[in-house]
């Protein structure tokens, strides 16, 4: 790993970069303000910025402020989210509003330390609040910005290793320039994520290249060191798609822990033995006239699922089974209103529309 500059140099060719080639136009950038910041942020956590745009566009419009957001009913938050992925972060926003409420306020505090109490924000979240809603002098460390400095510092590790973290820490504080944190610290992420890419980057059009060690080394494409690889583990299971004789469809809340946590989405079994015995406690019909639909593939971080829907047309529920805070009937026209995971929405959307009237409408 090469010495760090003691100086600013890095900061200012990225600057410099920046205010040619850099992203000026985000919706969180007019106005900035420390809430659009902070819900910028946590969308952008694992979430590509052309994604974000028009959910933090809808979720701004509904919930402006931190009161407002903290006075939301958590399944209008997750709805807002629905389709964006990783709900714990929606969550946690909402957790943190609320608190924000209660010890703050109702305002996010201008605190490295009283933000890292709050839920869902670390160490690189709170600086880039802090940098880019109020210019303080505090470095950000997301996959993009570690990137850049493995290549440059020709940092050897995987960066998720508390040695490799620390040093890249250290990195990012020594190269903080002395004024326009905001933009140096948006510079960074729009570098990582248009220029220095993780497959192909543009190396003959970076500003960084007289002095990158990757470039130097031949080990642009092995820089940053990957993670120790495992295949991920498998599993399956079948979700039950069942309509009633007006065409609604029967959603169940999901635990309030776990993945897809306190989503709305259809009732799920391991087993088909699980699923026949899940039917025929809350459903009058027959469970061997279930439709087999294509089966659909999901990934998430630490495993892929698989699931199986079976699709059942006009049932009706057992007479003690009554719509409830878990289960409940659900018109076409009202899904939208609900936080679903993304896979089910697909699966519901998917299927053709129904000539009946709703009853309760």
């Amino acid at each position: 790993m090469k010495t760090p500059r003691p100086d600013d140099a890095f900061a200012t060719r990225l600057l410099a970069w920046f205010d040619i080639s850099g992203r000026h136009d985000l919706p969180w950038q007019h106005p900035r303000s420390p809430y659009r910041v902070w819900l910028s942020e946590i969308m952008l956590q694992q979430t590509q910025v052309r994604v974000v745009v028009p959910y933090f566009e809808r979720f701004i419009a509904a919930l402006p402020d931190v009161p407002a957001l903290a006075a939301a009913p958590l399944d209008d938050v997750l709805a807002l989210w629905s389709g964006l992925g990783y709900y714990a972060r929606a969550r946690n926003l909402h957790a943190a509003a609320r608190a924000c409420v209660e010890r703050h306020d109702g305002d996010l505090p201008r605190d490295f330390d009283a933000l890292l109490a709050l839920p869902g924000i670390g160490r690189s979240t709170a600086g880039a609040i802090l940098a880019q809603a109020w210019g303080d002098r505090f470095a950000i460390l997301d996959g993009n910005v570690k990137r850049v400095l493995c290549r440059h510092h020709g940092v050897e590790g995987w960066p998720g290793l508390p040695k490799v973290e620390k040093t890249l820490w250290e990195i990012a504080q020594s190269q903080l320039p002395s004024q326009r944190l905001a933009d140096y610290t948006q510079a960074q992420m729009d570098f990582g994520a248009t220029l220095c890419t993780r497959h192909d980057p543009a190396c003959a059009l970076c500003p960084l290249q007289d002095d990158c060690v990757a470039l130097a080394t031949g080990r642009v494409a092995t820089l940053p060191t990957p993670k120790p690889g495992k295949p991920l583990p498998e599993r399956s299971a079948h979700v039950l798609l069942l309509h009633d004789a007006s065409g609604r469809v029967l959603l169940q809340r999901r635990a309030a822990t776990g993945v897809w946590a306190a989503l709305w989405s259809l009732p799920e079994a391991d087993t088909h033995e699980d699923a026949r015995e899940w039917f025929d406690a809350h459903l009058d019909g027959d469970y061997d006239r279930g439709e087999p639909l294509d089966a659909i593939a999901h990934g998430f971080t630490h495993y892929r699922l698989t699931l199986l829907p079976l699709r059942w047309r006009e049932v009706a529920p057992r007479a003690f089974v009554r719509d409830n805070e878990d289960l409940r009937w659900v018109a076409r026209d009202a899904l939208a209103a609900l936080g679903i995971p993304a896979p089910i929405r697909t699966l519901l959307e998917a299927q053709p529309g129904h000539d009946h009237e709703d009853p309760s409408t």
